[in-house]
C-alpha cells in the first residue's frame, strides 16, 4: 500500500515546484480521493476502504518525515502535527471498522492545506 502513496508523491512532485507546493497538492489529492468516497461510503465500501487507506499512508509518511533527525519544523509544530497523525490513524481505524466520519479525516486535511498555502 505504501506504494500507491509514493506514486502518487512521485506524480504530484513532477506538478510542482516546491516542497509546500508538493505537500499541499498531495494532501489535495488525498482529499479529492475522500470525498469522492464518502457519498460511496454506503454503496461501494472497497473505494472508500481504499480512499481512507491512501490517506493514512499519506500520514505515515509524514509522521517518519517528521522524525526524520533532519527535519527543520520547529519541535512544537512537530510534536502536534505527530499528534495528529496518532488521531487520524486512530480514526482511520474506526472508520474502517464501521464507525467514525470520513468527514473527519477531511477536515483535517483541508485544515493541513490551509496551513500550507500560507
Amino acid at each position: 500500500m505504501q506504494a500507491l502513496a509514493h506514486k502518487a508523491y512521485g506524480e504530484v512532485r513532477n506538478r510542482t515546484a516546491d516542497n509546500k507546493s508538493l505537500e499541499h497538492a498531495l494532501f489535495q489529492q488525498i482529499t479529492d480521493g475522500l470525498i469522492a468516497a464518502k457519498d460511496l461510503e454506503k454503496t461501494d465500501p472497497s473505494t472508500w476502504a481504499d480512499a481512507v487507506n491512501r490517506n493514512l499512508e499519506l500520514w505515515t509518511l509524514l509522521a517518519a518525515d517528521l522524525l526524520h533527525p533532519d527535519n527543520q519544523l520547529n519541535e512544537a509544530t512537530r510534536k502536534s502535527l505527530l499528534e495528529l497523525s496518532i488521531f487520524v490513524r486512530r480514526a482511520s481505524m474506526q472508520i474502517l471498522g464501521g464507525d467514525g466520519e470520513i468527514a473527519d479525516l477531511i477536515e483535517i486535511n483541508e485544515s493541513i492545506m490551509g496551513g500550507l498555502k500560507r
